[in-house]
């Protein structure tokens, strides 16, 4: 990972923030359950080196049940039943981009292959609680992160579902990289609309061919 993201991460090693997350990563995995596995907290950023990102999709905190969370936001690893929001994700891919999707594999690996950040702003959580590592520090890192993205030159789309996700719209500055917004994936928020029908997939996939970028291939298989 630090090899393939190393501008980004060598930058803020000396940071105070950094320095006490890796202090509370150290006390929260001695101390309690913590999701992912420690070795997998960076996961998202060890598929592609930060020129070949084309896709970043914004998620929370990662699932908080065991065996779910791999680093990968709204991925679960192969084996484990899909959770409510991924189902849905697939749904619309089906009806959006018309490609039959595996509904008995969660792992979307595949995605990361291809240049597509899956990206849990919170990257730890205890287990059985939701948010609660929702501290300061990550937010302190997500800030110089999206300030990081956006000073990338290639075209890149952020997918920001729900008002969580569409906060870090005021990041994307610049004019070459492009935001769109839907409705949150989970049950309670898709099924009041905003979620199905947004075609987001075929939307990004049409801006990145649009400016000379390979589309990315949303089945998962």
């Amino acid at each position: 990972m630090e090899n393939k993201w190393y501008d980004f991460f060598g930058s803020i090693k000396e940071n105070s923030y950094w320095k006490s997350l890796i202090s509370f990563w150290g006390s929260a995995y001695s101390e309690k359950v913590v999701y992912p596995p420690k070795e997998l907290l960076l996961n998202a950023f060890s598929f592609f080196r930060p020129e070949q990102l084309k896709v970043v999709v914004v998620g929370q905190d990662p699932y908080h049940e065991p065996s779910q969370a791999m680093g990968l936001a709204f991925s679960v690893p192969e084996g484990i039943a899909l959770p409510p929001s991924l189902k849905n994700i697939y749904k619309e891919i089906v009806t959006d981009i018309g490609t039959l999707m595996d509904f008995s594999s969660g792992d979307l690996s595949i995605w990361a292959k291809q240049g597509v950040l899956l990206l849990n702003t919170y990257l730890s959580v205890e287990e059985g609680k939701p948010l609660s590592h929702a501290i300061d520090e990550y937010k302190l890192l997500m800030k110089d992160l999206f300030s990081y993205i956006d000073s990338l030159d290639q075209p890149v789309v952020f997918l920001l579902w729900g008002s969580y996700a569409q906060k870090f719209s005021k990041y994307v500055n610049n004019p070459k990289h492009f935001v769109l917004t839907a409705s949150h994936p989970s049950p309670l928020s898709a099924n009041r609309g905003g979620w199905f029908g947004n075609r987001c997939f075929s939307k990004c996939n049409e801006l990145l061919e649009s400016h000379g970028i390979f589309p990315i291939d949303w089945k998962n298989y």
